[in-house]
């Protein structure tokens, strides 16, 4: 019966990994395996039409792991987004992290159980991360030992399975913060705050284990334990940043208040069975370490007040709770005796650590442990640090007088020895130290010792006679409750308490409304109260919302779902024919299919070949939109969906949309869009920056046209159009231009004395960021806890191929084809005769000389990109493109162009140009231009140096004046110099064979 059952659910796992089209459907696919396991929520039931047949009681480390991975790797990249907005995604959630309702229930802990292990074995995407964040606050550490110990399997297999499962929690801030990267990365997975978190749920286990402790609960813990240690959440500093997590700095005010409470010493005892069941002494250290670090800081490390000895005797009994009476036979001694003598901790410390050895109040006086340390402290002594010093006489002071260890340590060589170093000592702060010693170890013993002079404030003085009068008494002696007005006041978190804090939160909001909407006692900022009107109020937004949503006013009316796949999404673009009924929802797809496109296609990158399978499609439908329903935001969206599927799939896309700029049926927005497209997509690829610094505002005064005069909406609407369809490519192009002149202008100064010896005297800054070497790269990306990534395409790899290349050719194309177009119409007359305008043709070549830029790095650039683009500047700046010949023949540029476009494409043609140059110096000095392709490289420069001499005769260019003409003479003015830059290089090698 739980065959059939198993085979049930692999049925639900077969069509959960098929497109889904009905949330219905996918809704009681959901269902049935939730309520065979008793994790369904009521409010779900009524979708569970076909639940499954067969036993409850279903083994769910088997039948989960392939549910939750069709769901993290299915299922959620493309429904998550519809689930949450109709209210479902809890439902999809209840298979990592089951509700408050289901907490307690067995099967709830074997879920989560296996979501961490399916979660952290896939690739993080931002659902599983969200998932993990919510286990981390829901499912705390308790919870997960209380899911691993149930059940009745034998004790080595629930041990296997708590290892899984710390190794899975310990793993996850460090996976997840690789898998985000630069993006912001959950609260609750930050290190301080997980770890944080991790360690009260640990202090809580800890506590209920104690109730009813076995040796498998004390190996349990001894495994988290250790674990905290590896991952680092035992700090040895008490001043520790934000960003640090620490143990005790969580949880020790709550320990605190449980050993206050521990009459029966049991969870005293079983936080020492822990402590001396960890395997390594490391371990063992690092914890005492951290505790001695979180421990109270008394206002004066010498104070003699009642309230700050009694803070000594109760920081000791703390530290006797946790690691148990100190012996040195005890498994504990070694590694808590090198921690005090090894460490140069404040002198409040030797305080707490002598009252911990010496019983800490808990019991007989511990003289054998106590003459232990005395000897070990006694080997150190030749330190020069006060801690020692202060360590050594407070030990002292808790033997009686002329007691045998007392007398034998002042008679013992290594003490007469080490007070010889000591006074002998150049400085007199350490003399001090030596003089004090001898001084109180001799009195101590029953002699008499008194160097003198020591009074002033000089050479340590103070702290020698603040420590002489500490040794007159014991603090073990005081009352360890007498400094409880120092400790911070722990607030309980009772019912009351809740309710007191939310009446005064209550009462402190409505004292500030109070404050912001009373009276104003300004008279004269007072309205006049205007006369009730006879006509009915305005329906407000929130009334209008509420009609909108009446389903009594939109019988008939068919909701038009969010799109999941990437199909439906194309079939809202690209729809054909309305069924009957539905001529009126024409406009409601294509502003559902522009708001969630680019969310969709970005999604759907790294998710199998459905974006490739459908980015033909996609290209195809939103290039040929029109805005014929003046949605808002239109041309914005449009184009970030058009982007998006450029740099998500460049291999489909740009080979469809650039086929498509060179088809007749789009209007010259549409050309706009698809070059936008084809350079940001690119730049993206190319991990460029989409803006560029240099940009200047639309509303500049050297780009303003006529409509400045149209009322502002209007204005503002023409001014964005305008901007978007030619403003971006444009902007970048100036950016990357500039940048190509400067460094021009850099090798050019290299030749003047002046500032070659004003580099030479500049100090380098020595490089912060060494290169990593492939092998490092290789290693460093085996790291544990690292998440393999998918690979992304990068743009020097499609840039020739997939871009460039064809953009070039398809143009060569297009320009043969129109060309046979007018000579067949020659023969007609006025405007019968076809002839081509070069609209767009300035925009062609500024967005192919942004390409040519971002792949500048590709391996084609040099032999095939390079001399291909600057052919087409060349033949383009110094051929007409078109056979009507213009009547005016004293202008410069090709004569066939529309009036008003000759400036514009001989500066992008320029452009081009000076870029292609620029990079060739740049990455092999022109070597390979100048020797292979020697004509085209004294071509450009001979169009270039005619178009720069006839513009310093003053002569005229079609659409020149203002910024165009000072970007024109700039463009030809800096190919001139990288033509001779190129050339001085490497002239006699040259050969000129035209």
């Amino acid at each position: 019966m739980e065959e059939d059952t198993f085979a049930q659910i692999k049925s639900v796992v077969d069509s959960l990994q098929y497109p889904i089209t009905d949330l219905q459907i996918l809704l009681s696919l959901l269902c049935r395996p939730l309520d065979s396991v008793g994790l369904l929520p009521p409010q779900w039931r009524r979708f569970n039409l076909e639940p499954l047949q067969g036993p409850r009681a279903l083994d769910i480390a088997k039948a989960f792991p392939p549910l939750q991975r069709v769901l993290i790797e299915h299922v959620l990249p493309t429904w998550s987004t519809v689930l949450a907005d109709e209210g479902h995604l809890p439902l999809a959630d209840q298979y990592f992290c089951p509700d408050a309702f289901a907490f307690a229930l067995s099967a709830a802990g074997n879920v989560v159980l296996c979501a961490y292990s399916t979660l952290l074995s896939s690739v993080l995407t931002e659902q599983s991360i969200r998932l993990l964040a919510k286990l981390s606050t829901q499912y705390p550490i308790d919870r997960l030992h209380t899911a691993t110990f149930a059940g009745n399997d034998i004790s080595a297999r629930k041990s296997v399975r708590w290892d899984d499962c710390l190794r899975n929690v310990s793993a996850v801030p460090l996976k997840a913060a690789n898998a985000v990267g630069t993006r912001g990365l959950p609260l609750e997975l930050e290190l301080a705050t997980y770890f944080n978190g991790l360690s009260t749920g640990t202090e809580r286990l800890v506590f209920t284990l104690s109730s009813s402790p076995s040796q498998d609960m004390i190996t349990s813990a001894t495994q988290l334990l250790m674990k905290l240690v590896n991952v680092g959440v035992f700090p040895s500093s008490s001043f520790l940043p934000p960003s640090q997590p620490s143990f005790f700095r969580s949880t020790l005010a709550t320990i605190r208040a449980r050993f206050r409470q521990d009459d029966d010493h049991r969870y005293s005892k079983f936080w020492t069975d822990i402590l001396l069941s960890l395997p390594s002494t490391v371990a063992q250290q690092t914890i005492f370490t951290s505790l001695c670090s979180s421990l109270v800081h008394l206002p004066s490390n010498l104070g003699m007040t009642a309230q700050e000895r009694g803070i000594v005797v109760q920081e000791s009994m703390l530290l006797r709770a946790m690691f148990g009476m100190l012996q040195p036979e005890s498994d504990a001694w070694n590694a808590v005796l090198s921690v005090m003598l090894t460490r140069d901790w404040k002198e409040s410390h030797a305080r707490i650590f002598v009252s911990c050895v010496a019983g800490a109040k808990t019991g007989p006086m511990n003289s054998e442990a106590l003459q232990t340390l005395l000897a070990c402290t006694l080997d150190v002594w030749c330190a020069s640090e006060h801690y020692i010093t202060s360590l050594l006489l407070l030990i002292v002071s808790y033997f009686p007088r002329q007691s045998e260890h007392v007398v034998s340590t002042a008679l013992s060589p290594s003490f007469v020895a080490a007070v010889g170093r000591y006074i002998g000592h150049l400085d007199n702060s350490v003399r001090r130290c030596g003089m004090l010693a001898a001084e109180v170890v001799a009195t101590r013993a029953g002699k008499n010792l008194d160097f003198g002079n020591w009074e002033g404030d000089e050479d340590g003085k103070p702290w020698a006679r603040d420590l002489r009068a500490l040794c007159s008494a014991r603090d073990i002696d005081f009352d360890p409750y007498a400094g409880d007005e120092l400790e911070p006041v722990t607030k309980k978190f009772t019912t009351a308490g809740v309710l007191e804090d939310a009446e005064i939160s209550a009462l402190r909001l409505t004292k500030a409304s109070v404050s912001t909407t009373g009276y104003d006692s300004d008279d004269s900022l007072t309205g006049y109260a205007s006369p009730t009107s006879s006509r009915s109020a305005s329906p407000t937004p929130s009334e209008l919302d509420e009609l909108e949503k009446d389903p009594t006013l939109r019988v008939g009316v068919k909701k038009i779902s969010r799109p999941v796949y990437l199909a439906q999404l194309g079939e809202l673009v690209r729809s054909t024919m309305a069924k009957p009924g539905e001529e009126n929802q024409e406009v409601d797809k294509i502003e559902i299919a522009l708001n969630v496109a680019e969310e969709l296609i970005r999604k759907k990158r790294d998710y199998g070949t459905e974006l490739e399978e459908n980015a033909a499609n996609l290209i195809y439908g939103f290039t040929s939109l029109n805005d014929n329903y003046e949605l808002e935001g239109f041309e914005n969206k449009r184009q970030r969906a058009v982007n998006a599927l450029v740099a998500c799939c460049p291999r489909v896309s740009a080979t469809c949309i650039i086929e498509e700029f060179f088809s007749n049926q789009y209007s010259t927005e549409q050309r706009f869009v698809i070059l936008n497209a084809v350079v940001l997509g690119a730049r993206e690829l190319a991990s460029l920056p989409v803006h560029s610094a240099n940009l200047q505002p639309l509303d500049d005064q050297r780009t303003a046209f006529p409509s400045k005069t149209l009322p502002p909406a209007l204005h503002q609407k023409y001014l964005t159009a305008n901007g978007q369809a030619s403003g971006t490519v444009q902007g970048l192009l100036e950016g990357v231009t500039r940048a190509a002149i400067d460094r021009g202008k850099e090798a050019t100064a290299d030749k003047v004395p002046e500032f070659v010896r004003e580099r030479q005297l500049r100090v380098r800054r020595p490089l912060k960021i060494s290169e990593v070497s492939p092998g490092e790269r290789d290693s460093r990306a085996l790291l544990p806890g690292r998440t393999s990534q998918p690979h992304r395409t990068a743009f020097i790899d499609v840039a020739a191929d997939y871009f460039i290349m064809p953009f070039i050719n398809r143009f060569w194309a297009f320009l043969r084809n129109e060309q046979m177009r007018e000579e067949r119409t020659a023969h007609r007359d006025g405007r019968y005769r076809y002839h081509g305008a070069g609209t767009v043709l300035s925009q062609f070549m500024g967005s192919l000389a942004l390409l040519v830029h971002a792949a500048q790095n590709a391996p084609q650039w040099l032999s095939l990109i390079a001399p291909g683009a600057l052919e087409l500047a060349v033949a383009l700046g110094t051929r007409p493109i078109s056979r009507a010949v213009s009547d005016d023949t004293d202008s410069i540029g090709p004569p066939g162009e529309a009036r008003g476009k000759e400036a514009s494409v001989l500066t992008a043609a320029l452009e081009l140009s000076l870029i292609v140059l620029d990079g060739c110096l740049e990455l092999d000095g022109g070597r390979s231009l100048g020797l292979e392709h020697t004509a085209l490289l004294l071509g450009a420069g001979e169009w270039a140096g005619k178009i720069f001499e006839l513009l310093e005769k003053g002569t005229l260019v079609e659409g020149g004046g203002g910024l165009h003409e000072v970007r024109l003479r700039r463009a030809a003015a800096g190919v001139l110099l990288k033509v001779d830059e190129l050339t001085s290089k490497w002239r006699r090698s040259m050969v000129d064979v035209r």
